[in-house]
């Protein structure tokens, strides 16, 4: 069985090599960007996998394993990569690729997944491509209330305090201690710089 691994973290690389190295069987042949893999494959070709760093020097993505594919020698090429989303693992898979394998995972998981993608399978982690994905929290946002997050989106919409206070069933008094707050917490002056805050911000 033979495997190339490429990576420009020449830590990971090697420790990949040592672990698969050491086990009876398994030829494996390094490169730490995107042209030597493709160099090795011209050179000697008849590799059983060959897995590519998504983010190394040349990869371009996705344009990259569809270009590892196309070529000769190459007909099972697999992505590694320690930042890449679900979305990008689903569009390998959908493009081929023999599997999709985050740098997160355990180094016996790791060995045990290139080894299950160089007999034939394709694979991918369950939990990674179940999990659920992280919702991105506004900055601005966290340093607010809900009720005053609701009271500054009245602002941002032009509202006087009586709009506000109606809409959110609220006493006048009641809408002027949290815009006085909230003036505190995003660092405005007045209603005009705080809704101008909060659209910069991408709040509303």
């Amino acid at each position: 069985m033979r495997v190339l691994i490429a990576d420009d973290h020449d830590l990971l690389r090697d420790t990949l090599v040592a672990f698969l190295d050491s086990i009876d069987g398994i030829e494996t042949r390094t490169a730490s960007d995107f042209d030597g893999a493709c160099d090795l494959i011209a050179a000697e070709p008849g590799f059983d996998l060959v897995l590519l760093d998504f983010k190394m020097p040349g990869m371009n993505g996705l344009q990259g394993l569809e270009t590892a594919l196309a070529l000769e020698g190459a007909e099972r090429v697999a992505l590694i990569s320690g930042e890449a989303t679900r979305e990008i693992a689903e569009q390998a898979l959908a493009a081929g690729a023999a599997g999709f394998v985050p740098k997160t995972l355990p180094a016996k998981s790791l060995i045990n997944a290139i080894k299950f993608m160089a007999m034939g399978e394709q694979y991918a982690p369950i939990d990674f491509m179940t999990a659920e994905p992280e919702v991105e929290v506004n900055p601005l946002a966290e340093k607010l209330s809900d009720r005053e997050l609701q009271v500054l989106r009245g602002l941002t919409e032009g509202k006087a305090n009586k709009e506000i206070a109606r809409d959110l069933d609220l006493s006048e008094a009641t809408v002027k201690l949290h815009i006085k707050t909230l003036y505190r917490k995003v660092g405005a002056n007045n209603r005009t710089q705080a809704a101008m805050i909060a659209r910069e911000a991408g709040l509303f």
